[in-house]
């Protein structure tokens, strides 16, 4: 009997992931038990990572259309904003957490690679990456590999294949460990006229493959590893971790862009998780038909794979393709041109069923409908419980944990911290210049673009999430992260206009955790509704623990923002001596889960800091007619390590490197009051002569103006509590990393 075609029973589905219950449910869609291949495609299509099936209930509650969407969220492979003058910007976020986890160098690669195809194959040319990454402490010698080959792979990948990578962030906590999370984000440009669907596009049209043959290589790769914790094991799963050329994924960026520039792509869609199960059962259910596939057909780099690895395999740099009949010879010469191959698989029928042949033999019959999300998969709603450990965190006063440290001590020891301290480590192993399009990156709020194709307009760019926030208080961390990202790409000059996601959580079982990725969601739409910035896609990433303890719930925000004229580009260092230095917003003097309160105690405890939404939005508006009005050198928002900290980098990342601060700042306890991390402040410099134009703005919109002192030539100091130079301060802040990572880069 060909094992393809066996019948299955209720233990193979369980040995791939499925329940006793969806087995069930698989049986009673078809009519019949499945056969190998058909609960094969089944278990990767309604598996965590492709079908959201503890996820899509919650994820429907956050804003996803507005005025400048061009596709609702969810309904392409990427979000799709309009930015005026006939042109849209592309630009999506994902994970590849538990791939790096297993395979460092290749799973951070082939993340960059998957998203940079969720742009091109929407018709957008990639401009700009950015990534998110999170580790375990770097005194531990697995993280120190982790790292390296995290940052490697995503270096290399980006850098051969020709896009700049051009911000993000590093954080290093306990509880990843054994988890680290890889976030990528790519950003691609588009004429609004020329973008093309993930749609089979009706009956009568013709299946192509384009691109890489298909190997064994990721076999239930994102789909199983998404959907389980790690464990002794995780070494046995190498196989699963797909491997990515970057040279190839440019020629077939220039072949697909070509294709769909020409005018005859009908439909398109990236082979990612699930691969060619994923892309035929999406693309028919988007397109009201079926697909009769011969997966004899399908190019193959090795002999003898079955119907079932075949539609399983999420080897890389691969594309589903559909064209009208006569199409055809015009696609095979635009593909030849570009060395890329292209193969026509099937055709596209009118009766809704993935119908598959391999030698000779039909091995599936699905109704499209039944795999996909909104048809057959399942939906889950989970049980929910406020976490138990909240009763110990907030009932601990982080002021008395910190104890009796000096101001000085304290703005030295966070000064070294590998959460604050400068990361060119990692991206000088990027090239953040290729292209010629970036005006602002690493050393600023946002990364800024230049867009060629609309001159004197810009983007601004950013990922954020504090985790510890998130954990100590869902709602209010998840109303920071997309808080934090707004206030970010605002400080660069920029207005905000929509995000992406990824959502990063425990296992979505324990109704604790289902408990604050429900809360989390929760803060973000609100956070979202009120600054007008809606959802445009993203990934949600379960299942993110080891045996011992499950991660920080991380929602990092990928925050997309709109720059009408490249004048009103901020930086984040100081630009001249004599400049005033004033707060907009308060002071504040909330530690809780603070970096300092960490790096002191190696606690996170207390309540996250309170948000405003309302005034945080005031806040923004505020800071950009500053900015708009030619008011503003610099501007940064303080976040890990609080004012004093953001007055210091101001400093280091300041014109030429040597402009310092004189100031005092203001509060009953210096501790709380220089290294408290509250919520919707900036640090501003601006001429003395724009003083009352400044205070008089931060008025009309009720925010406090708190002057702080002035700009200085090579000295800093902060009253009597913090005396030093700008040189010192650099040398401890930049070598931080380096001096973890034994002094040399990678490669």
């Amino acid at each position: 009997m060909n094992p393809d075609t066996r019948t299955t029973t209720v233990e193979d589905a369980k040995s791939l992931g499925l329940t006793a219950a969806e087995y069930e449910k698989i049986c009673h869609l078809l009519n019949r038990a499945p056969n190998y291949t058909e609960l094969g495609v089944y278990s990767v299509m309604w598996s965590e990572h492709c079908s959201y099936k503890n996820s899509i209930a919650q994820l429907k509650l956050l804003p996803r259309s507005g005025a400048r969407l061009l596709v609702e969220a969810g309904q392409e492979n990427a979000g799709l904003v309009d930015i005026g003058d006939g042109y849209a910007i592309c630009f999506k976020i994902e994970s590849h957490n538990h791939p790096s986890a297993v395979e460092p160098y290749q799973g951070a690669a082939t993340g960059v690679g998957g998203i940079l195809r969720d742009i091109f194959t929407m018709g957008a040319r990639p401009i700009a990456a950015l990534d998110s990454l999170r580790f375990g402490k770097l005194d531990n010698e697995r993280t120190k590999l982790l790292f390296e080959g995290v940052v490697k792979g995503i270096g290399d990948y980006g850098n051969s294949f020709g896009v700049p990578t051009v911000g993000g962030e590093v954080f290093f906590e306990d509880c990843y460990r054994d988890n680290p999370l890889v976030n990528a984000m790519a950003v691609g440009i588009v004429k609004a006229e020329q973008t093309a669907s993930a749609t089979s596009g009706g009956a009568g049209k013709a299946v192509m493959i384009l691109g890489a043959r298909t190997g064994r290589d990721g076999i239930h790769g994102a789909s199983l590893l998404a959907s389980r914790e790690f464990d002794e094991k995780t070494e046995d799963m190498r196989p699963t971790v797909q491997v990515g050329d970057p040279f190839y994924e440019k020629m077939l960026l220039e072949a697909s862009l070509e294709l769909i520039a020409s005018g005859i792509v009908v439909g398109m869609q990236d082979m990612g998780a699930a691969g060619i199960s994923c892309s035929t059962s999406e693309m028919s259910e988007k397109g009201g038909t079926g697909m009769k596939v011969n997966l004899d057909l399908v190019p193959l780099r090795e002999d003898d794979m079955s119907a079932y690895e075949i539609m399983l395999s999420e080897s890389q740099e691969r594309m589903l393709l559909v064209l009208e009949e006569e199409d055809i010879p015009k696609a095979e010469v635009l593909c030849e041109k570009w060395d890329v191959p292209i193969t026509r698989i099937g055709e596209t029928t009118e009766d809704g069923n993935i119908e598959l042949y391999h030698r000779g033999e039909l091995v599936a019959h699905i109704p499209a409908e039944s795999l996909v999300l909104g048809g057959g998969a399942p939906v889950y709603i989970r049980e929910q419980k406020e976490a138990s450990y909240l009763q110990e965190t907030r009932s601990a006063d982080p002021r008395e944990l910190i104890g009796d440290i000096t101001p000085s001590d304290a703005f030295n020891q966070l000064l070294e911290s590998p959460n604050i301290a400068s990361k060119h480590w990692v991206y000088e192993q990027y090239d953040s210049m290729v292209r010629t399009n970036t005006a602002q990156s690493f050393d600023s709020d946002a990364a800024v673009i230049r867009l060629k194709e609309v001159p004197g307009k810009g983007l601004a760019v950013a990922t954020d999430c504090n985790s510890r926030y998130v954990y100590l208080n869902p709602w209010r961390g998840g109303a920071i992260a997309v808080a934090e990202a707004a206030r970010n790409v605002a400080c660069s000059g920029a207005t905000p206009v929509a995000i992406t996601n990824c959502l990063n959580f425990g296992n979505p079982y324990n109704p604790e955790v289902y408990w604050q990725f429900a809360e989390a969601l929760r803060g973000m739409g609100d956070a979202c509704r009120t600054f007008d910035t809606p959802v445009t896609g993203g990934n949600v990433s379960f299942h993110n623990e080891s045996q011992e303890k499950a991660v920080f719930p991380t929602p990092t925000i990928g925050m997309l923002g709109i720059i009408e004229d490249l004048n009103h580009v901020t930086p984040a260092g100081f630009r001249q001596s004599g400049d005033m230095i004033a707060l907009l917003g308060n002071i504040g003097s909330e530690l809780g889960g603070s970096e300092l309160l960490s790096l002191v105690t190696g606690k996170v405890v207390g309540d996250a800091p309170e948000i405003d939404l309302q005034a945080e939005k005031n806040l923004q508006s505020a800071l950009l007619k500053a900015i708009r009005s030619g008011l503003i050198s610099s501007a940064h928002d303080p976040s890990e390590g609080g004012i004093a900290i953001a007055l210091a980098e101001s400093s280091i990342n300041s014109l030429g490197g040597n402009l310092g601060a004189n100031v005092e700042v203001e509060g009953e306890d210096q501790i709380s009051a220089l290294f408290g991390e509250s919520q919707s402040r900036v640090v501003v410099s601006f001429s003395p002569e724009g003083e009352e134009s400044v205070k008089a703005i931060a008025g009309e919109f009720g925010v406090p103006y708190c002057p702080l002192g002035h700009v200085t030539e090579g000295s800093f100091t902060i009253g009597s509590a913090i005396s030093t130079t700008v040189a010192e301060m650099a040398e401890r802040y930049n070598g931080a990393i380096e001096k973890r990572m034994g002094g040399e880069l990678v490669g």
